[in-house]
């Protein structure tokens, strides 16, 4: 009888033991959950914050465009410097072009006007990743190794449509929770003679902000298959001073 009693012991001892563990275990794994919001009110903050402490910036931008299934050789290159000043906006002056000067006017052309326009202080927050300007919604368990960063995905949706709001995937840095990619699809071609157009962007930490390295956009349209590729490097910033 006393044997009895004790296997009973051990047994509800065990089971006790065995639903401690399951708890703790639910426990940790709410609370490695990443949480949604605040990495929305993160990348909200963040945008505001790049936007009121980068007062101005320089960098070299190299903007290349392919045709057909040549992905090898730019039908059109530039190479132009940018120029950011808070309040003001950004310019470019050309440093080098060559290819088609068919390309170089109707499409290159536009496309550093459309960026100027873009970044008209008036407006430039209509284009930022922020849940004003987007439906935002974490997908989870979704990650990707990115430039060596752990990224979480964040599906968005174009609050508007226009041409430079992307309907696909937000990646952002697990830890710091700063944009690291975007990809997916242009919410409304450029031009009438535009198909679909499918674009990334990535980005790196600079100065703890992030800023773009290299995008890509491609689209069928009226004139075929093209390609366009852009590689930004060489930035020099000016930071508002912490007080």
């Amino acid at each position: 009888m006393q044997q009895r009693h004790s296997t009973v012991q051990v047994m509800t001892m065990r089971v006790l033991i065995i639903g401690l563990f399951a708890v703790l275990a639910s426990s940790l794994t709410r609370a490695q959950q990443p949480n949604a919001a605040e990495i929305i009110r993160d990348l909200d903050i963040a945008n505001q914050s790049r936007f009121e402490n980068v007062l101005g910036f320089t960098d070299i931008e190299h903007y290349a465009v392919y045709r057909g299934n040549d992905q090898l050789h730019p039908a059109a290159e530039m190479t132009v410097r940018t120029t950011y000043k808070k309040g003001t906006g950004k310019t470019y002056k050309v440093l080098a072009q060559s290819g088609s000067s068919l390309i170089q006017k109707l499409g290159l052309q536009p496309l550093l006007d459309n960026e100027k326009a873009i970044n008209d202080p008036a407006k430039v927050s209509q284009s930022w990743f922020t849940s004003e300007n987007y439906r935002m919604q974490l997908k989870p368990g979704v990650t990707q190794i990115i430039d060596g960063r752990t990224c979480l995905a964040i599906a968005i949706t174009p609050r508007h449509k226009a041409p430079n709001m992307i309907e696909g995937t937000l990646w952002i840095a697990a830890g710091d929770h700063i944009q690291v990619e975007v990809e997916g699809v242009a919410s409304k071609s450029p031009t009438v003679f535009a198909g679909t157009t499918r674009m990334m962007r990535r980005y790196a930490n600079m100065s703890g902000y992030a800023m773009a390295t290299h995008a890509r956009a491609e689209s069928s349209g009226f004139f075929g298959h093209t390609v366009v590729t852009i590689e930004y490097t060489d930035y020099h910033f000016q930071i508002r001073s912490a007080k």
